[in-house]
């Protein structure tokens, strides 16, 4: 995968980040409301970072969808929780690929992007995974 299509690709994880924050934050209790508005602004930064540095590449950043299909139904604050780390393992799966296709600095900031993902998502799970950003292997 070049460069550019693995920023693309985290440009688009990050729109739909954004979107299933969304939910999240209409969904989620009170206790937990401000790791739930945390996240959603840390992707917001990383969304626009990623803009800009498709633009950088020579691309055009790929658009956010109108909509974004959701895993499972979001009814209640435990399925707003539940939403919150599918959503992180999902990003972090990204920055991975974003890892590997790049080098230096980019490297750095995807490494720290996937580290990022990954401390949520154990937050919002409750329990980590032992290579976050990788499938599990049965």
């Amino acid at each position: 995968m070049s460069a550019l299509a693995a920023t693309q690709a985290a440009l688009a994880a990050e729109h739909a980040a954004v979107y299933g924050y969304g939910v999240v934050g209409g969904r989620i209790g009170a206790e937990r409301r401000a790791e739930a508005t945390a996240a959603y602004e840390a992707h917001r930064g990383r969304r626009d970072a990623l803009r800009r540095a498709v633009r950088d590449l020579g691309g055009t950043p790929v658009a956010a969808e109108a909509a974004y299909e959701l895993p499972f139904r979001v009814p209640d604050p435990a399925g707003a929780v539940r939403l919150a780390a599918v959503l992180e393992e999902r990003v972090a799966g990204v920055y991975s690929d974003l890892v590997r296709a790049t080098e230096g600095r980019t490297r750095g900031e995807a490494a720290a992007a996937l580290r990022e993902a990954a401390v949520r998502a154990v937050r919002w799970r409750g329990s980590d995974v032992t290579f976050p950003g990788l499938a599990e292997r049965v």
